[in-house]
């Protein structure tokens, strides 16, 4: 499980804020190009469209030794070897697009000061963001502001082919939506992404993997998470991700460069780890899959981890096969020892936690937390990145051995200095919120994505007989497992034993400011990423809105929080935070007994009737007033480069870091060097 850059941490942000071998690499690489200080560092890129492009800096990287830094690097080439795979998956023609495209732009000779060429270079930049022609969060398809007859022109220019459906679909309405989680639609027909063929249904999702039985189901196998769906002459069957088959010749790439750095593991069960990774990549096995992170969960020694293969299920509209990412971690280790303390305690809030007795687990085991620096990203992780992440996915791994959860300390830091826009001040009902949200407001997110990640997605558990989420749950199991870790994460905010635990100065006020921000996001301001008309999609998004919505109409008895409207604008002020709390107790217990029980109909009431639909004159409202900010609602990055150094012996002595000046600069770097899918897979 993943969780996206927390909106209400955006707007308040915005206003502040041999023996050779293991000689450090500071004294190993003295050319190494030194790191600025963060005063002098510029996180800003650039912007076009609804988009921010920044940077961060590798932090940590002169403390790890030269081996440790090869291991870095060697993971970071294994990342970017499937980068092709992503833009794959998220719909069969993007990579036809992508590369007529791009061969476009570095062709053209001919008029590049028009208005149509800009649209041009804004629509590759859109799709260089997205993995594809869909937005990355909306999920609605792009609608070029350049003509179908200019494309035309240019492709003559160029002498360039983009032909039949590739062609038209940047222009009709065909295939609109990436993922389409609407009730009553056909999810898997009528979604563009390319997890099944174009004739595969839900029905025939549900019929085939349902007829899969795992040989022990108590540890049921991740059916569907490493492949593609199709239909032939009626009959269906799976192209696995695998080497020798669908996405093979990206895969042997990833592979050369996951046994150069099993090579230089810094110990034994990280090289343990590392092998079974290969081995899954080299069959397919799901069996494999599941070894290799149960040796990756028990791996926690070690100053670098990654992130690698098909694994958050967000883009499936049925929840199983996952999309291809890759992060690579550094350990920041002065926050990791200050935050460890709620792993530590993981236990103690499992015990104390409003669920039912039967659904709290009895022994949490294996939950590591640790904040960590990112060294590159990949795939769905890139260039919109997750600020935590908590893996393994599977239940009974969780259950049995644990999980990993981490914070991503340098992309936090990278946003919290990125520069001001000036919303919070226009959306926070008054003097107070606003003062105590620059006060507490990065420290109430830091603490909230930990609890969401350490302690939400490693909590409760199922009944027996129960079957996984996303067959109980179906297109509604991604929003309600991050509802339900937030609802963790919110009711323990409030709570003195935070204080208790020396992590905050005053559980209180922190409390109070993380409840205020939640509510205002959930209820007003993310709703600027959506077009007006538009329902909300994306998972996140409308488990924030339901969570809101709920607890405000649930409180309205009581008037716990107020609808204010002053001078013709909206704004949510909370009158009794102590009855919020208890609101956000009673709906964590009851997302927890729907997962628990598999209750498909209160988990569709509950989406719909809360997270769905958006009051359209609050839209109107919402978007007219965000009109005078300039700053882009959507963040993203360019990865810092890892150059290796050689030595006349043609041996890696050391790396340089270098900084991409552009995101066009980035995109085409990688359209040079890694490009390992044929169009069409």
């Amino acid at each position: 499980m993943k969780i996206n850059y927390f909106f209400g941490l955006l707007l308040a942000s915005a206003i502040t804020f041999s023996c050779a071998e293991e000689k450090k690499a500071s004294e190993a690489t003295s050319e190494t190009k030194e790191i600025k200080k963060a005063t002098d560092f510029n996180y800003n890129v650039e912007q076009f469209a609804d988009i921010k492009i920044l940077r961060y800096q590798i932090s940590g990287w002169d403390n790890l030794t030269l081996k440790e830094q090869k291991l870095v690097y060697y993971l970071t080439q294994a990342g970017l070897s499937g980068r092709d795979i992503i833009w794959d998956q998220n719909y069969r023609h993007n990579l036809t697009i992508r590369k007529a495209l791009e061969n476009i732009y570095t062709t053209y000779q001919g008029d590049k000061a028009s208005e149509d060429w800009k649209n041009f270079e804004i629509y590759l930049k859109r799709l260089w963001f997205a993995n594809g022609i869909h937005h990355h969060y909306s999920n609605a398809k792009f609608t070029p502001e350049f003509s179908s007859d200019y494309l035309k022109e240019i492709l003559t220019a160029t002498n360039i082919k983009l032909e039949g459906e590739a062609f038209e679909v940047i222009f009709n309405t065909k295939d609109n939506k990436k993922v389409n989680q609407a009730k009553g639609a056909d999810n898997v027909l009528e979604s563009a992404v390319n997890f099944y063929g174009t004739n595969v249904t839900n029905a025939d999702v549900a019929s085939f993997y349902g007829k899969m039985k795992s040989p022990d189901p108590k540890k049921p196998l991740s059916y569907g998470l490493n492949s593609q769906l199709v239909k032939e002459n009626g009959v269906l069957k799976e192209r696995v991700y695998k080497s020798g088959g669908l996405y093979g010749s990206a895969i042997d790439e990833i592979v050369k460069w996951l046994e150069l750095a099993k090579g230089v593991a810094e110990n034994e069960a990280q090289g343990k780890a590392l092998g079974l990774l290969i081995e899954y990549y080299k069959t397919g096995d799901l069996q494999t899959w599941d070894d290799y992170n149960v040796a990756w969960t028990a791996a926690t020694d070690g100053n670098v981890d990654y992130i690698n293969s098909f694994i958050e299920v967000y883009n499936d509209p049925l929840g199983y096969s996952g999309s291809y990412e890759t992060i690579v971690q550094i350990k920041d280790f002065d926050m990791s020892k200050k935050m460890s303390v709620i792993s530590n305690n993981a236990q103690w809030f499992e015990d104390n936690s409003p669920l039912m007795e039967e659904h709290k687990k009895k022994n949490v085991v294996g939950v590591t937390y640790k904040v960590v620096n990112v060294a590159g990203e990949a795939g769905d992780a890139s260039p919109s990145t997750p600020i935590g992440v908590n893996l393994p996915n599977a239940n009974w791994i969780r259950a049995a051995v644990g999980s990993k959860s981490v914070s991503l300390g340098n992309i936090i830091h990278a946003y919290n200095n990125a520069g001001s826009s000036g919303r919070l001040k226009e959306f926070v009902n008054d003097d107070e919120e606003y003062r105590l949200e620059k006060k507490y407001g990065q420290l109430a997110d830091k603490l909230h994505t930990a609890l969401h990640e350490v302690v939400g997605h490693a909590s409760g558990q199922l009944n027996p007989g129960v079957g996984e989420t996303k067959e109980t749950l179906k297109n509604y199991a991604s929003t309600l497992e991050e509802g339900r870790a937030d609802l963790v994460g919110l009711y323990y905010l409030y709570n003195p034993k935070l204080q208790e635990l020396g992590l905050v100065e005053d559980w209180k006020k922190l409390g109070t400011t993380a409840f205020d921000g939640y509510i205002r996001n959930g209820m007003m301001t993310q709703l600027i990423r959506l077009n007006l008309g538009d329902d909300v999609e994306e998972a996140h998004m409308r488990n924030r809105q339901w969570v809101a919505a709920w607890v405000f109409e649930k409180g309205a008895k009581d008037n716990v929080i107020e609808k204010i409207t002053r001078d013709g604008k909206t704004y949510f002020n909370i009158n009794d935070y102590d009855k919020l709390h208890d609101l956000f107790g009673q709906l964590l217990r009851e997302t927890q007994r729907i997962k628990s029980e598999g209750d498909f109909e209160a988990v569709q009431a509950l989406v719909e009737g809360y997270g769905v639909k958006v009051d359209q004159d609050l839209h109107k409202e919402i978007l007219e007033r965000n009109a005078q900010f300039t700053a882009a609602p959507y963040s993203g990055f360019v990865n810092p480069v890892i150059v290796p150094k050689m030595n006349d012996a043609g041996k890696i002595n050391g790396f340089l870091i270098e900084q991409p000046a552009t995101f066009t600069e980035q995109m085409l770097f990688y359209k040079k060097n890694y490009n390992f899918l044929p169009e069409v897979n």
